[in-house]
């Protein structure tokens, strides 16, 4: 082999020229990448309030429903009363726009899965009928409460998978915020779109749920602050 061949092999592959106008994917920005990552938590969030319409024992259908945050932690989906409350140690634009659109996204998936139920499970229409008829009935004090209880719950199940790398606060807390009768802004969007009902008064209790789930959500966190703990 001559001296020009063993040049060439020499050469290491970072150095040929056609290498440098090679493009990189570009990723989509964290607003959409939350939109899009949002979609399959309320999809999961769905499968969670279908398993809880399906089985007579409420106590057996709180657990089960476990699988929606457990499947979004472990999968790194995006869901808004997982998100909104890190708010309070980051809150740039971006930051504010991504957990927007994450409720959107959310909203999405909720209504993509409460579709396929209702083909598929026509039998869970009724019952979602039945759930949420006493909810529009409520005063809007009533679902900014029940909302930051359920708030509360979230950001704890949350923060303890994150900073323990533990499950156990969403197999606690995720049957809690279910037996105790607190409102979950993105499972009550499953449960309306599977009831088909779809009207005003619809989407002002959602709105103040997710107030409720939001200032829930940046209690435990701002506690944490004010204590000197980040």
């Amino acid at each position: 082999m001559n001296q020009t061949a063993k040049d060439f092999r020499s050469l290491r592959h970072a150095d040929f020229p056609h290498d440098a106008g090679a493009k990189t994917p570009r990723k989509p920005s964290p607003v959409l990448n939350a939109f899009i990552l949002a979609i399959p938590a309320g999809i999961c969030v769905s499968i969670g309030g279908a398993v809880l319409l399906s089985v007579a024992d409420r106590v057996v259908g709180s657990i089960l429903f476990s699988v929606a945050l457990l499947s979004i932690c472990m999968l790194g989906f995006y869901l808004f009363t997982g998100k909104v409350g890190y708010l309070v140690n980051s809150h740039k634009v971006t930051d504010i726009f991504s957990v927007i659109a994450g409720l959107f996204g959310n909203a999405v998936g909720c209504f993509l899965a409460a579709t396929g139920v209702r083909i598929c499970r026509p039998a869970l229409i009724e019952k979602a009928q039945a759930l949420v008829a006493p909810k529009l009935e409520q005063n809007w004090i009533y679902a900014i409460v029940a909302g930051i209880f359920c708030g509360i719950l979230m950001y704890t199940a949350v923060q303890i998978y994150k900073d323990k790398a533990s499950t156990a606060g969403i197999f606690f807390c995720v049957p809690v915020f279910i037996l105790s009768g607190f409102e979950h802004s993105i499972a009550d969007m499953f449960y309306f779109f599977c009831a088909g009902e779809y009207s005003l008064k619809m989407v002002i209790f959602i709105l103040f749920v997710v107030i409720g789930n939001s200032i829930g959500g940046w209690l435990m966190p701002l506690f944490a602050r004010l204590a000197g703990n980040k």
